[in-house]
């Protein structure tokens, strides 16, 4: 499994022949090293819940590819109304795809569309669990620091992508408190410093976790890692 960091929230994975973007915020993302255009053909598009800087780019890409929406029911309600492909999941539910498994987790957020004037209800927001070719990867989404964490201990993650800009999400110290309930092999942060008002310290986060004997990877928008 191939994992690429876009910035902000957004990941590209390749694993098994298939590609999926996770949260696709490219375009208005300051971080983000590519356009739209630049993006090569995706299969899966996976979405956390619904605020803009997460949702994205997702009908554009899923039209441009043909690619299908993995999300929650509300999501994919609303999807499919502008004639997007989708598989629609529920927090806790588990689903076989070709490339391997997917597990909706909680997260502890906020979930709403912005369509023109109307603001419409996007359900409950969610964590991605994805196992593939043995290699289990895990995508919090946007969420503060819960107790259901530490029932991702037993799930034995390789690499967890946790968000740590505070204000809307984690700030450093509740994401090192995260990572050591969840006990991966390899933590990334995630959302910060996209704007001033998530700015964060990773040099601070990556002292906190690696002092629990987890290593930090802090990647650069485009970089890639092997998992």
């Amino acid at each position: 499994m191939k994992v690429q960091y876009l910035g902000h929230s957004v990941l590209m994975v390749e694993t098994q022949g298939t590609r999926l973007i996770l949260d696709p915020f490219i375009e208005g993302n300051p971080q983000c090293p590519v356009s739209v255009d630049e993006l090569p053909k995706v299969d899966y598009v996976l979405v956390t819940h619904g605020h803009g800087d997460h949702i994205g780019n997702a009908v554009e890409i899923s039209k441009r590819d043909g690619a299908t929406v993995i999300s929650n029911f509300e999501i994919c309600n609303y999807l499919e109304s502008k004639g997007v492909k989708t598989h629609p999941m529920h927090i806790g539910g588990k689903f076989s795809f070709e490339f391997g498994n997917v597990k909706l987790t909680p997260a502890f957020h906020g979930s709403s569309i912005s369509d023109g004037n109307n603001v419409i209800y996007a359900g409950m927001p969610a964590g991605f669990l994805l196992e593939s070719n043995g290699k289990k990867l895990y995508h919090a989404g946007d969420t503060g620091l819960t107790v259901e964490m530490q029932l991702l201990r037993d799930e034995l993650i390789d690499v967890a992508f946790l968000p740590v800009g505070g204000n809307f999400v984690m700030d450093v110290s509740d994401a090192i408190r995260a990572t050591s309930f969840i006990m991966p092999k390899k933590v990334v942060p995630i959302h910060y410093n996209t704007w001033d008002i998530i700015k964060a310290d990773t040099e601070k986060f990556k002292t906190g976790v690696e002092h629990i004997k987890v290593e930090c990877l802090i990647m650069k928008p485009g970089e890639w890692i092997n998992v």
